[in-house]
Parts: C-alpha cells; structure tokens; sequence
C-alpha cells in the first residue's frame, strides 16, 4: 500500500474534523503542517517534538509523541487530535477512542509524494483541502527542482549521519532512516549503506565508510556535538575529518518531512557542494 492511498483512505474515513475548534497535534511535521495551513490558531495542546513555529513552545505540552498522556489530551478538552504515524502507546490510543474524540492518523513520509500526501491528509482532516492541494503542489515542485540539480552532480559527495558519539562509539544511519532519505533527495550517498536503521559504527567500518562530509542533528551536548565527532580517531583520518566538513542543521527542520522539507534539501544540498 503506497502512501498516497494510505493518505487517501485515511482521508476518505468519515471525521467531524472540518468543524474543529480545539485541537491537540502530535508530532512536529504534523504541527507545522496544521500551521502552514492557516490553522494554527486552533491548535490547544501539542506534543514535545512539535517545536516549530516558535509560538507552539507556549502551548501545553502534552508528552511525547510515542507517549502521549491521555489525561494531559483530555484536560484541554480537544475535539480533533492529529497524530503522526507511530503515535501512542497504544494504550492510550484507546483511551482517547473511548472519550470519543476524533483520533486522525497522518501517514509518515521520507520522499516528495510522501511529504505531499501528509499535507493532503491533513489539509482534509481541518476542511482545507484547497489550502493543502496549492502548498503540496509547491512543495513537490521544490523538492524536485532540487533533484534536477542533484541529478547533474556527477560525484556524489559520501555523507555519514551520524546521530550520537555516546561511549567514543558512533551510532550512524544506514538505510530505511529519514536521514538516508534526506541525504538522497539532496544529491548525496549515504556512506553507511551496510545495513537498516542505526547502529554503532566500529573504527573499521568508520574507515570504510569514507565520508565526504558527516551530518548531524544540532544541539549535542560538548563532546558529542560535531567538533567532538570529527575528532573521533577513526573519523579524523576520513576526508570529511581531514578537510573538517561537518553539516549541522536542526533535527525537525531536517528529519521531520513536513512543509519546510523543500527548504532543507535545498539547504542541504548546498551544504554538500558550497562551489554550486
């Protein structure tokens, strides 16, 4: 099942959604969406990951995303609460079934249509299905725009991302991650390709990997940060150690896939190849 039908069967589910007042968003890319589509305003309660815009850090925090408080959702007496895919635990998935306030699924996303049909899907969940169809045609034409580009790079720059130094052990993004997806969409190869998921790199795999550059979220603490990491012993003697090419960008902006992802690839794929 692609995600564009599961955004379209989600979306064809029947919701009181389009006279919502008072919702509780979970999930960064989902709050920017609701955001970027003029609702902002009706947003009463989010979730610990939605920290964009700057002015939803004033609404109540209702937990994270994989465990949200059914009692912190109820007390702002929500009538819609939009959720990423994965949001729970499960347990209180039921909980807020049983109050009987719309729960909406908006499917994950780590490519153009994927991006496109979260905005659809949401952009149906508030009735603004006008507003969702111009910024996901916008979006998808960016992103692809950047692919052209990336299209001509005729040496894709080796990009290891690199999500924490805990215990001088790298643990690194291999495929099926939002990063290995951001990495391509921007022009560049994921130089860990060996295996899903994270995993801790040992110096030899470090050395094997190669990378051109390292991407990393910002925000480590000392140590763990990207000046840490490039002074990892293995890593110091890659190019992307030798030369000093570290990427630093904010976590949801890269990651989140939601209506700012044009933007990061294009930022992205700058960072990658500065000389155009």
């Amino acid at each position: 099942m692609t995600r564009l039908f599961l955004a379209t069967l989600l979306c064809a589910l029947p919701l009181a959604a389009p006279a919502a007042e008072r919702i509780v968003s979970a999930g960064g890319s989902v709050t920017e969406t609701v955001f970027a589509l003029g609702a902002g305003d009706l947003v009463v309660a989010r979730d610990t990951t939605s920290s964009w815009p700057p002015e939803v850090e004033a609404l109540p925090d209702v937990g994270y995303v994989r465990r949200l408080s059914p009692e912190g959702v109820l007390s702002v007496a929500p009538d819609l609460i939009l959720a990423e895919e994965g949001a729970g635990p499960p347990e209180t998935v039921q909980i807020l079934g049983s109050a009987e306030v719309p729960f909406v699924t908006i499917p994950d996303a780590t490519d153009a249509e994927g991006v496109a049909a979260k905005i659809l899907a949401v952009g149906k969940a508030l009735g603004r299905d006008a507003e969702a169809e111009a910024l996901a045609a916008r979006i998808r034409a960016e992103i692809e725009a950047v692919g052209a580009r990336a299209a001509r790079i005729e040496r894709p720059a080796r990009v290891l991302f690199v999500l924490s130094a805990e215990g001088g052990r790298l643990l690194a993004s291999g495929t099926g991650t939002a990063a290995h997806a951001m990495i391509g969409l921007a022009g560049g190869e994921n130089a860990a390709i060996g295996f899903e998921g994270y995993k801790p790199l040992t110096d030899e795999a470090v050395l094997a990997a190669a990378p051109d550059v390292v991407l990393m979220m910002e925000g480590r603490a000392a140590g763990h940060d990207g000046a840490g990491v490039l002074a990892h012993p293995a890593l110091a003697v890659t190019p992307a150690g030798r030369d000093g090419r570290l990427v630093e960008m904010d976590g949801l902006y890269l990651l989140g896939f939601g209506p700012r992802t044009a933007q990061a690839v294009a930022d992205l794929h700058a960072a990658l190849y500065p000389e155009g």
